[in-house]
């Protein structure tokens, strides 16, 4: 009889993989893979919008980023990460550098933010051609992954409430007054926006076979049904004909045409600055969230395409030391955007391409002039698609199996929240478990008989 193995935390990764190999399949056989259809896919798409405009809407306004020129980038990203990974992977703004650009004063420069970018894609490439970052993924704990997603999600979850409850000032980065019950902007629209999506979606499950589901025939058939609308994709078309309702005005302050192109002046003083400033504090986050949580979510969700740590690195890498120079947006992959791009029903790249031709659309066609439609896009809409994103990110966090590996990754989740940092969460989550393994080490004394 076979004896049943002991329940253990074990390596993330144990190979390598070559992963430009991997390309054909991943663009072929996602599709045949998974059985899923073009409205699941559309509404996946803007699963991950919640964190994406909110972010992009603040750097146009303050720090005079280019939306169209971010727009185009970020849609090309797009568009290479669906076909390059076969599964829903996000293109998300760097949030630690943005929340630097958007806060701290002096307040960074474009160059500044573009250096601090390109500084974070440098580190990350490297790490991702030398093979160290393999090496990190495959010897760090789960339970730390485990908490630094758990605080992740809740901190996404905490925010997105934030979203519902209280106005936002995104230019000066300022919480307002509670939102009022009504209006076209009001607490009734993002609570039915919630009471919307919990009745269409559930709490995540698919109903792909009907059969598979407990209950009565039309139970089953409903709850099918319910689960292949694009709950989302409503919400958010919702959300931006209501801009135009609030603000008509916007009709003619669109501009047609894309922005022209051009390549920033950076000089040392603004890679020392952006590096120092936001790179710094950005380049953990990144190495945690954009690829290691990243991979192992997507490992969670998608174990026929899990993502290789090396190409997740190697595109944050290249992504930024490409589009940076043109002024677009800092970008990485995010364990966020994944989880709330599944939460929608993105199955296969076919929802980030997707995503990305909707934003090379609006980037050709509109441009800069994109930003008056965000600028009065409902921000409680933003909070009930981010809340869902958040919640179901933090349930990745369900599989620790001990009370050693939950104590481990509570440790990391609390820390990383009341520390605002997911470097120093890592880093105790890291100590606390070789502290539990050191009780455990044999230190050669005669071993106790038992009776």
């Amino acid at each position: 009889m076979d004896e049943e193995s002991p329940t253990t935390t074990v390596p993330l990764l144990g190979h390598r993989r070559q992963w430009w190999r991997q390309i054909p399949s991943n663009a072929s056989s996602s599709l045949r893979l998974h059985k899923t259809t073009i409205w699941s896919e559309l509404g996946g798409s803007v699963g991950d919008l919640g964190t994406y405009i909110p972010i992009v809407l603040a750097l146009t306004l303050v720090s005079n980023l280019d939306l169209g020129t971010t727009l185009i980038f970020t849609a090309l990203y797009n568009i290479a990460t669906g076909l390059l990974f076969g599964i829903p992977m996000p293109v998300q703004p760097m949030k630690s550098i943005a929340a630097v650009a958007i806060s701290e004063v002096p307040l960074l420069t474009l160059s500044q933010i573009a250096a601090a970018g390109i500084g974070t894609a440098s580190v990350l490439l490297f790490l991702g051609a030398t093979g160290l970052m393999s090496f990190l993924y495959r010897f760090i704990p789960l339970p730390v992954v485990r908490g630094v997603q758990l605080s992740q999600g809740l901190s996404f979850a905490f925010t997105a409430i934030k979203y519902v409850r209280y106005n936002q000032d995104f230019a000066a980065n300022k919480q307002g007054d509670a939102r009022s019950w009504l209006g076209l902007d009001g607490l009734i629209l993002a609570l039915t926006a919630i009471i919307f999506l919990i009745i269409t979606t559930g709490s995540g499950e698919t109903y792909e076979n009907p059969e598979s589901v407990s209950g009565k025939r039309r139970v089953r058939r409903r709850l099918q049904i319910l689960s292949s609308i694009p709950a989302a994709l409503i919400v958010f078309l919702i959300g931006i004909i209501l801009c135009f309702v609030i603000d008509p005005t916007i009709f003619k302050d669109l501009q047609l045409g894309p922005s022209k192109f051009h390549v920033l002046k950076i000089t040392w003083d603004d890679m020392k600055t952006g590096f120092l400033r936001g790179a710094v504090p950005q380049i953990p986050l990144s190495v945690l969230n954009s690829v290691i949580a990243v991979c192992k979510l997507s490992n969670d969700l998608f174990p026929e395409h899990e993502a290789s740590v090396t190409a997740v690195s190697v595109s944050v890498g290249l992504m930024n030391l490409v589009g940076c120079w043109f002024g677009a947006m800092p970008v990485c992959h995010g364990a966020g955007g994944l989880a709330g791009q599944y939460r929608f029903g993105g199955r296969t790249g076919a929802s980030v391409v997707l995503l990305g031709v909707g934003k090379l659309v609006l980037g050709l066609l509109f441009g800069n002039s994109f930003v008056r439609i965000l600028n009065q896009f409902p921000v409680g809409i933003l909070g009930a698609l981010l809340l869902f994103a958040g919640v179901e990110l933090a349930m990745a966090s369900k599989d620790m199996n001990t009370k050693e590996e939950s104590f481990v990754m509570l440790v990391c989740a609390a820390v990383s929240l009341t520390g605002s940092s997911a470097a120093l969460g890592f880093v105790c989550g890291i100590v606390l478990f070789m502290l539990l393994k050191l009780r455990e080490v044999d230190c050669g004394g005669v071993d106790d008989v038992d009776e």
